[in-house]
């Protein structure tokens, strides 16, 4: 009996580290942000607002980012552009679905 009690307690503990370490909805830190898929993301980013607003933004690097899992996955991501004579930081927010070659540049916000 003792047995099924261990074996319950232990089932409950991995679980609950599953739960924790893959929560959907909740962000989590981007631990590598020269990652070449993270690099492409925020590219898109930056190249898709310049489509939409008519800026002539250019990506320097990625300052932060985390992600979201939804259906497919969110990246909020600080980046760090030129454009001009200036260098800002934006936030943005990608959507992707790359199991169907999809993107949306959900948002794209100079931050102050």
């Amino acid at each position: 009996m003792r047995l099924h009690y261990l074996v319950l307690f232990l089932s409950l503990l991995v679980l609950r580290g599953v739960e924790s370490a893959s929560k959907p909805g909740g962000w989590s830190p981007i631990k590598d942000l020269k990652d070449p898929h993270v690099v492409e993301i925020a590219n898109y980013a930056v190249s898709e607002y310049d489509k939409r607003s008519g800026a002539n933004l250019k990506l320097v690097k990625v300052v932060k980012g985390e992600t979201q899992v939804v259906a497919g996955a969110n990246y909020r991501l600080v980046l760090k552009v030129s454009g001009g004579s200036a260098t800002d930081n934006y936030e943005a927010v990608v959507w992707e679905k790359p199991w169907l070659h999809f993107r949306n540049l959900t948002s794209f916000k100079p931050l102050h």
